[in-house]
């Protein structure tokens, strides 16, 4: 596939993805938002278009050109092992998800690198837009790990891109503030990681943000022991983000960039 085609691929999937959560936002909310959107989004939006801007600057083959040059060469695993192209793709796949639930745990235990995921986690509430809301440096670091994934794993080129679309869906659905019954968001979140399930990610309380933490898959969570079903103080009295960033100027763009680089005495800014 052909960068532009996959260009065009994914950004139409995400937009189409956005829009129909916004919508379902507005109609159904599954919580009504203090701060709401209009001192959050232009800045949690305007990180995303620094992350798009950088990527497509340093690294414009990204992971499915990798996966074309792997397959082309005939290195990685799948390839060497010459393994169906549909096996090859469910497991790349599977790989790739789980190599996102490792990178995400890491992370979060990792001091320098806390520093650049404590981003995602400062928003004060959670919508769509928190989704999308990651520091560039973290998208770079998390790039190369999946391109580093793909060149060993020799993951088909169409599994990459069905992956990276489904990532970002996934992302941009499960810090969504939409209503889903608790019937069906009970079952639900047996398949895909929901939004009820993830809030408890977002919690103040570190024991609580150091749980879920699965994108799309929630399996890997319940296998190896970071799963927690709801907050401790329930769902209404859970509080958002991270005790040392509850001022709304940390909601801007210009601090948002800046924050890895700033020092404070917080345990659970230096981990």
């Amino acid at each position: 596939m052909v960068p532009t085609a996959e260009i065009a691929a994914r950004i139409g999937a995400s937009f189409v993805v956005f829009a129909a959560l916004v919508v379902w936002e507005l109609a159904l909310p599954r919580r009504s938002l203090k701060l709401g959107r209009t001192p959050r989004w232009p800045h949690n939006l305007g990180l995303l278009l620094v992350d798009i801007a950088l990527v497509r600057l340093l690294v414009p083959t990204a992971a499915v050109g990798v996966a074309v040059i792997a397959a082309q060469r005939g290195f990685g695993l799948f390839n060497v092992l010459s393994a169906p192209g549909w096996l090859a793709a469910v497991l790349g796949f599977v790989v790739l998800d789980f190599a996102i639930y490792l990178q995400h745990a890491i992370f979060h235990h990792v001091p320098a690198l806390w520093r650049l995921h404590r981003v995602h986690h400062a928003d004060l509430e959670l919508d769509v837009s928190t989704g999308v809301r990651f520091h560039p440096l973290e998208i770079l670091l998390s790039l190369l790990i999946k391109m580093t994934v793909v060149a060993v794993i020799g993951v088909p080129a169409v599994a990459v891109l069905i992956f990276e679309i489904v990532l970002n869906a996934t992302s941009m659905f499960n810090h969504a503030n939409v209503a889903i019954p608790p019937g069906v968001e009970r079952w639900l979140r047996l398949l895909v990681v929901t939004p009820q399930m993830h809030e408890v990610h977002h919690s103040v309380v570190r024991a609580e943000t150091d749980s879920n933490f699965g994108f799309n898959l929630p399996w890997w969570d319940r296998l190896l022991g970071t799963y927690r079903a709801e907050p401790a103080a329930g769902e209404a009295g859970m509080t958002i983000g991270l005790p040392q960033f509850r001022d709304k100027r940390e909601l801007r763009i210009d601090r948002l960039l800046m924050q890895p680089f700033r020092r404070d005495g917080s345990r659970q800014t230096d981990r």
